[in-house]
Formats: C-alpha cells, structure tokens, sequence
C-alpha cells in the first residue's frame, strides 16, 4: 500500500483548525501546521515567510524530515531541499515544484505533502518511507514566486537552463540530481487553456528526447498513463498529453504547441540523466462559472488536482520500485558500454533528421585550458567525469553521462556550451 495524500490532507488540515498557523517561532508541535493557502481556504497563496516557518515546524517536529540548503538566490532568498523517509534508501523520488514562479498551484501541493507525509503515523505511508525517500525542492525559483513571474529575478526562464546552469536555480536542481540519483524526477507547473482544442484540468508529459534509455521512457510513459492520469481521473479531472491540441469530437492530435526535445528542459534533461521524468500541468482557467466567480474556487481546484495526480506517483513507486531501480540502474551503467548513435535533435514523436544524428560518436572531447576553465564548474555539477591534461582536460564518452556529454560540447548540438575537439582515434 501507498500513502494517499489528498486523504492526509484533508485529516492534517482539519487537525489544525484548531491550533491555526501563526506567525511566531518555530517550535515541535503535535498538531500539524497549515499553509497560508490552507488558512485562506484558497483565497491567498503561501507566502515564503509562512513556508519558511511551516518548514522550519515541520523538521522539529518529525524525526523522518530534513531540511537543507542549496544555495540562494540572486536576492538572497533560500533554496532548499526537504528529505522525507524513514531511513535511507536506494529508491529515490524529487519533486521540483514550482519552477515558473507565477505556477504556484504545484507549490502548494508540495507543502502539503511534506507536511502530511512528515506527521502521518498509519502503517502504509511508514512502510512506504522505509522503502523509498522523498526529496522535494518545495520552491525552485523563490525569487520569481515572490514577484508572481515566471521567471527569476534576472527574467531567466529556468526551465530552460538545464544544460547550461547559467542559474543558481538550475544549479541547485543539477547539484541534487548529481548527488542522489533519483530514480523519478517529477516537476510541477500549470498552463494556460486554449479554448475547445487545448483544455484539461491536467495535462503531463514524459521525456520525449531521443538519448532517453528505452526502459525508462516506457517506465515514465508508464508513470503517466497507467498511474497519474487514472488517479486525478478518478477524482473528476479530465486529463491529456501537454503541448499536444486534440480534436473535441475525434480525440485525434492536430496541433503541437509544445513538448519538444530541447535537452534544456528539466523533463528531457531527466530522461538523458536515467530518471523517469514527468512533466505536470494544472490548468489556470476557470473551468465552470461558479470558479469564474470564485478565485479561491478555482484555486482549490488548481491545487486538488495537483494532489490527485501525486497519489498516482506514490502508486506507481510504491507498486513498481524494484521495476523502476533495474530501468534507471541499467541506463546509468549503459554509458559505459560506448555503443550508439546519440541524437543532438528529434524526439519520440518527432524523428530525428540525418544531421541530428551523431551515428558514430568520437571516443571522447578536448577541451583546451581556457574552455576547460570556462565550464568546469558545470561540467562538475552535471556529474561529468573529466580527464585532467597538460593542454586543458579530456571528456571520455565512456562514462554514465555518456549522451549528455556530446549536448554540452558537441559543435553540431544546437545549445552546446563550447566547441570541443573530437576524439575520433578510438
């Protein structure tokens, strides 16, 4: 059994109407604390100070919880990382919440769910904690949360900043990914409806690049179609494939608006790092007249669906772990076999041209002194192994970043960061 979070949920909030979330020290407590969106019935949306405070309530009062920091932002705003689990596990899942910072319905939701899961005491969330850990970046871009834009306070869109790092965000994330290797990275936005063609309560979407490992795409795929989209389906959500407008009366693709292969994205860069990435999308929209009337209405609703659609993740890693650990354990090995094109354009729904394949890669990269200096230090955060040499530094293929290698310093990549020379003297 997996723990159900909107059940927690809705226990934890009625607990705490009794003891309501103030704004004075931290402190243990039994009753669980409540969000700001919690307390406004949805009228309002969590402030940081009050994340600040819930998170620092929750980590002393929950000896399965751990807060850690990051890093900051560019206005010294904290990134932090929360770990949930009884113990130490192989089976790891991230939830990245809220990277836009005007997308705040799937922030809520993680601080919902850390709280739930950190105060819960029935016998199936504990046994799903012994089992597998949570980590959760509770909000990924701070800065823009607190100004409600989407992007940073530069105006960077982070979630276009997965190859580069030019972000201390991005950063962040790639310092978690290398460091614990999840084996799902789950990340959490809302859109905006297009009338009649491009209009469900919840739209996700899987790694479509084509460095994806076979077994994790079909997992994540999996993940999506059997598990998150049944779940929120079950709770009343109509559900889709996001970027993808769909005829109303046939169900038929006619348009794709978005969900391409670019490798800067977190769920393409989670698929070419071994992970089944998921992409979640709640509608912004009012869907009915009473929500048109009604923001905290239809926030509720943004939020709710969220939820509904991360009791499927719990469903899928509670019922398919030893499944998910061989797919990602064997795609994060393959790379050192050094066997295979790698595609530096395409996607799973969109075939690669011949100059988008690199069908006989070199055995590796030179970097001269200077271009070394220049991005060792993303290099380093990606997890890629480097040769140190005299003339600069040496990137072998042969190593489990294998398809990322050549996205980085691949002249024929379209986002390369330098233009390494190619080793071709296998």
């Amino acid at each position: 059994m997996t723990p159900r979070i909107r059940t927690l949920t809705l226990a934890c909030a009625t607990a705490a109407l009794a003891a309501p979330f103030l704004t004075v020290p931290a402190q243990a407590t039994a009753t669980p604390p409540r969000t700001g969106f919690e307390e406004s019935d949805g009228a309002r949306w969590t402030s940081q100070p009050e994340e600040q405070r819930l998170l620092a309530t929750v980590d002393k009062a929950s000896d399965r919880m751990s807060v850690s920091r990051l890093g900051r932002t560019k206005q010294d705003r904290p990134l932090q990382l929360v770990r949930i689990g009884e113990r130490r596990t192989k089976n790891t899942v991230l939830l990245i919440c809220s990277q836009h910072g005007d997308e705040p319905s799937g922030r809520e939701a993680c601080l919902t769910t850390i709280r739930d899961l950190a105060y819960a005491k029935d016998r199936a969330t504990r046994e799903y904690l012994k089992r597998t850990t949570l980590l959760v970046v509770p909000t990924a871009n701070p800065d823009g949360r607190a100004a409600d834009t989407r992007g940073n306070s530069d105006g960077l869109d982070i979630n276009r900043d997965h190859l580069s790092l030019a972000t201390a965000e991005a950063r962040a994330m790639a310092a978690v990914i290398r460091d614990h290797r999840p084996d799902v990275i789950y990340d959490l936005h809302e859109y905006g409806s297009t009338p009649k063609y491009y209009d469900k309560d919840l739209f996700d979407l899987w790694p479509r690049n084509l460095n994806t490992d076979e077994v994790v795409h079909r997992e994540a795929r999996t993940l999506s179609k059997a598990y998150v989209r049944p779940a929120a389906e079950s709770d009343g959500h109509t559900t889709g494939t996001y970027g993808i407008w769909t005829d109303p009366v046939t169900g038929e693709p006619i348009k794709q608006t978005a969900g391409d292969g670019q490798e800067r994205i977190l769920r393409n860069m989670s698929g070419i790092k071994h992970a089944a990435g998921l992409l979640i999308e709640s509608r912004v929209d009012p869907l009915t007249d009473a929500e048109k009337n009604d923001e905290a209405l239809n926030n509720r609703r943004r939020v709710t669906s969220q939820l509904s659609a991360l009791d499927g993740l719990f469903d899928y890693t509670g019922e398919h772990r030893a499944r998910l650990e061989r797919a990602t354990g064997a795609a994060r090995a393959e790379g050192y076999r050094d066997h295979g094109p790698v595609y530096v354009g395409g996607a799973d729904n969109d075939p690669a041209q011949p100059s988008e394949v690199i069908a006989d890669p070199p055995c590796g990269y030179r970097l001269t002194a200077a271009q070394y200096a220049d991005i060792k230090d993303e290099l380093a955060l990606h997890g890629v192994r480097v040769k140190r040499q005299k003339s600069g530094a040496y990137v072998p293929l042969r190593q489990s970043a294998r398809a990322l290698v050549p996205l980085l310093l691949d002249e024929r990549a379209t986002y390369h960061m330098v233009t390494a020379r190619p080793d071709m003297g296998c």
